[in-house]
């Protein structure tokens, strides 16, 4: 069913591959290679050889709640920010395509009743998963709107009982430098952690992905379990989740810990609050021409402005 509730560097063009292969590696590796110009797109929006812009059965006329099409299959698959793989955007998808996402555990503890270790296979068992198409909204002044395949994280963590005590949510991405070759930089505190407060993570709005256009999540995507907080800006969704702690204390969170004055605990998206160095005011709709204006929480402003009633939302940016 679908389930429709309510992150200033130019991309490179560069072409990106049909899914079937770079799925595999070394397919992808003899198949890379520009098969003749790519049409003009949009202006700043990343050239793509529409070689095989979905896969089979995949529908290219979704909609979100605000009746915006979905962003194609390739810009989705192939366009992402995941610096444990690469900085480089469209090297994402080929650098991550032999990531091991099976057997995958998540470990949820802290301030619980209840801590569990939860196997990839009981998620899938376990959790109605159904399609949410949300807006991604980057920092950088780009976005997409995509299919999600997932669940409410408040279905999750009822599982493991918070206590009283408990007032946020700290994730942690896996650590595997040896097939996640950005994790070998010292430019950055790896693991890759994030947090929410906890009422935004009990938000219905928030979402454990396992899928994408139909299907399981990709490794450039997240896989095999990502979070989708669409209010905000995307560096909150954090990627491959593999630790989730319920905790009194706010946690530190991987940007917020490099650079606070550009990358706040909150994040949410706010055009009238300005990252130092990008306008938040418009934003370029991946595959689109032009700049849209940039909505108040990413436009979803009637299911969230209460979680911040009375906060200076410049100050707690």
């Amino acid at each position: 069913m679908i389930f429709q509730t309510n992150n200033s560097k130019r991309p490179r063009s560069s072409e990106i591959t049909p899914e079937k292969d770079y799925l595999n590696r070394r397919r992808f590796l003899k198949s890379v290679g520009y098969l003749g110009a790519a049409a003009a797109l949009a202006a700043c929006a990343p050239a793509v050889n529409r070689v095989n812009p979905t896969p089979m059965g995949v529908a290219v006329t979704k909609r979100d709640e605000f009746g915006d099409i979905s962003t194609p299959f390739d810009y989705v698959a192939g366009y992402n920010n995941f610096y444990e793989f690469t900085t480089d955007k469209e090297g994402v998808a080929p650098m991550s395509a032999d990531f091991t996402t099976n057997p995958w555990q998540v470990e949820v503890g802290g301030l619980v009743n209840n801590p569990r270790t939860f196997g990839l296979e009981d998620i899938l068992k376990d959790y109605d998963r159904e399609e949410r198409i949300y807006r991604l909204r980057c920092v950088e002044g780009w976005s997409m709107v995509i299919p999600w395949e997932g669940f409410s994280l408040s279905e999750l963590l009822k599982e493991v009982e918070p206590t009283s005590d408990a007032k946020y949510v700290y994730f942690e991405t896996v650590y595997r430098p040896d097939e996640m070759p950005g994790q070998k930089q010292p430019y950055y505190p790896w693991p890759y952690t994030e947090g929410l407060r906890l009422d935004e993570a009990m938000n219905p709005l928030t979402t454990l992905a396992t899928g994408v256009y139909g299907q399981p999540l990709l490794p450039a995507n997240g896989a095999p379990i990502r979070l989708v907080v669409p209010w905000k800006y995307g560096f909150k969704s954090i990627k491959s989740i593999v630790k989730i702690t319920l905790t009194t204390e706010q946690p530190a969170t991987l940007w917020n810990a490099i650079a606070p004055n550009e990358y706040g605990f909150y994040s949410n998206v706010n055009p009238k609050r300005p990252h130092p160095r990008w306008s938040q005011d418009s934003e370029r709709r991946i595959g689109e021409g032009g700049r849209r204006d940039t909505l108040m929480f990413n436009g979803y402003e009637s299911q969230v402005t209460d979680l911040y009633a009375g906060m200076d939302l410049f100050e707690n940016y």
